[in-house]
């Protein structure tokens, strides 16, 4: 039975009920949007008191009828403070704040609730310094108009006016904490929203929610992972925002357990699975390695739009499955879904990582003639992306110089990178001058043509550039690897050979791996060493490699026969490339390794991308 549905003995009743029931009748009919029967009961009571007219008026503006409320309100042979304050609210709620403010000056007696509706209106209607006025002048401030002040002057940035009317407060509840904390969040002051939520003396899941979102957001995925575990360990359920926050962040970190957990979760809260959950979902699991789970969720919806298309057609083009992610596109325009912008950058991204040139070339020329979608930067960079790595980078420049828009850093930076891979270093030095001309701070160029150089012994050069990174106080972010063992993520940095608790038992796994790969053929590449240092030197710093590190913690702590799934910061250096394939060979396991660019899967000696990266 609906809880709408009313019985017509109880209906009947009600027209013969003592007002005091009549009026409550009235009040309920409203609240569940059976106006008509509201309306039945009240001009079927002989004598209707302000009682009466006050919840006709109140229904009226529960179900947006404002013009009937308004000839309700008309009609009253007597009105109080209650009366005025639910016809103000009728114009607040419908954006006629003219009205409200013609009614507001009007009113005989006003109380607490009838100001911070009107302060609430004028904050709506963004006059935030006109209901700053009223706000002052207001005689009894509660809890709940200064909350809206709050809000209304963290909308427009004003965060210090705003946190003294909150240590102003007398008192706080929730709202007025969380409102505060989710103004600092809005506008980007993350050690000025945790401060306050860590003196927040009771807290429900919305300040939580607030903190990991903009953990999330902001890039400080372990904040954010970690936070949700305190969460649930505060006995604080997590709710649908914090959950999917929570996703985004085990795809960022490639946390794959943590995933798991949050998406069963998400099952056991019984929370609608739309379109956008699973379009999270395919990406979370994508993201951690998992194409299985991946697809299972796109496979087990039927309704899919264009948004969840591009999640799996993504999630393939990124593990470097040109033929799977390309068959998707073509099924998703036969079953009528029409490609967009983020399709494209998908399936061309596809084609680039696998080498099919001739195929991405022909749906960059159908992306406006046959999909009506104009190409954009981002789509010309996978173009230059495409031809650079199969070695066109004439081809490569003709296209940049014939682009229809302006070549943007993410343009020029695709070919630098296809010079560094081709080692066409008279071009380098034209392509990285205009990007340190759109770039001046991106340290990731100086180090590309850093790379080119020392790739040539042209230390100097090296050197300079260098010196001039020092001048402008920029600094190279180092390489860190990140593997998730016992749903703990652990971190290693370059060069950081101590950190780690268990770092000497590492250290000699990493010796061990280096001894093995050496017998199957290994021989380390000094080039990868972007310092002129002795031979000796350059082996120890290739050995000591993020990447290297994790892959010898993941072989003592992840149990045979279950892949070791490791996240790097920055794209794997070649050096690293041709070791964890053999390191995959001689210890005989599954390591799935996703860099700044694409994933890795090293089985039997070799790699997913067939060497073509």
């Amino acid at each position: 039975m609906s809880f709408l549905f009313i019985p017509r003995r109880t209906y009947s009743a009600a027209l013969t009920a003592p007002f005091s029931c009549s009026n409550s009748q009235i009040s309920y009919f409203a609240r569940c949007g059976q106006i008509d029967r509201a309306r039945q009961v009240f001009e079927q009571l002989p004598d209707k008191t302000v009682v009466s007219w006050n919840a006709i008026v109140a229904g009226y503006v529960k179900n947006g009828m404002t013009w009937e409320a308004r000839e309700a309100f008309d009609k009253m042979p007597e009105r109080n403070v209650v009366s005025w304050t639910a016809m103000l609210r009728g114009y607040v709620q419908e954006g006629m704040i003219g009205e409200a403010e013609r009614l507001f000056s009007q009113m005989p007696v006003r109380n607490v609730v009838s100001w911070t509706v009107m302060i609430g209106g004028l904050i709506e209607d963004g006059r935030v310094d006109e209901a700053l006025k009223l706000f002052y002048v207001m005689p009894v401030k509660d809890v709940v108009a200064r909350t809206n002040m709050i809000g209304g002057l963290c909308s427009e940035g004003r965060l210090k006016e705003a946190r003294e009317i909150f240590d102003e407060m007398p008192e706080r509840n929730v709202v007025a904490w969380t409102t505060m904390i989710n103004g600092y969040v809005i506008h980007d002051k993350v050690d000025l929203a945790r401060k306050l939520f860590e003196v927040m003396p009771e807290k429900d899941d919305v300040p939580w929610s607030s903190m990991i979102k903009v953990y999330e957001r902001k890039g400080f995925e372990l904040e954010a992972l970690s936070l949700f575990r305190l969460m649930q360990l505060q006995g604080i359920r997590p709710n649908f925002p914090s959950m999917i926050s929570t996703l985004s962040v085990c795809g960022s970190l490639a946390t794959l357990n943590h995933g798991r957990e949050v998406h069963a979760q998400l099952v056991r809260s019984l929370f609608d699975c739309d379109v956008y959950v699973c379009s999270v979902l395919i990406t979370m699991y994508m993201k951690c390695g998992d194409l299985v789970n991946g697809k299972r969720v796109f496979d087990r919806f039927t309704s899919k739009d264009t948004v969840m298309w591009n999640s799996i057609i993504t999630g393939y083009a990124q593990h470097g499955l040109g033929k799977e992610a390309l068959q998707v596109f073509y099924d998703m325009v036969s079953s009528g879904v029409p490609p967009d912008e983020v399709t494209f950058i998908g399936v061309l991204s596809a084609c680039s990582y696998t080498g099919r040139v001739k195929e991405g070339l022909q749906l960059f020329e159908s992306m406006k003639s046959k999909y009506l979608v104009n190409p954009k930067t981002e789509h010309y960079s996978c173009v230059v992306d495409l031809l650079g790595r199969a070695g066109k980078l004439n081809e490569a420049m003709n296209l940049i110089r014939d682009m229809s828009v302006e070549a943007d850093a993410c343009v020029w930076g695709a070919l630098l990178g296809a010079c560094r891979i081709h080692n066409r270093l008279d071009m380098a030095e034209v392509v990285a001058k205009k990007l340190l001309l759109l770039e001046p701070e991106n340290t990731g160029h100086y180090i590309l043509l850093s790379n080119i150089y020392s790739s040539q012994g042209r230390w100097r050069d090296v050197a300079a550039l260098r010196s001039n990174m020092r001048v402008q106080s920029l600094s190279k972010s180092p390489g860190c690897s990140w593997i998730e063992v016992e749903k703990k993520v652990h971190t290693f940095t370059g060069g950081d050979i101590t950190s780690h608790p268990e770092h000497a038992v590492i250290l000699r796994m990493v010796e061990k791996l280096d001894g093995l790969i050496i017998e199957v053929g290994y021989s380390p590449d000094g080039s990868f060493v972007l310092h002129d240092v002795e031979e000796e030197e350059k082996v120890h710093n290739l050995r000591h490699h993020s990447e290297k590190l994790a892959v010898a913690y993941g072989i003592l702590k992840v149990p045979k026969g279950m892949p070791i799934r490791i996240m790097k910061n920055l794209r794997v250096c070649g050096d690293c490339h041709a070791a964890i394939k053999l390191i995959a060979k001689v210890t005989e396991r599954e390591i799935v390794l996703r860099d700044a660019n694409r994933f890795h899967h090293f089985k039997d000696g070799s790699c997913s991308c067939g060497d073509y990266w």
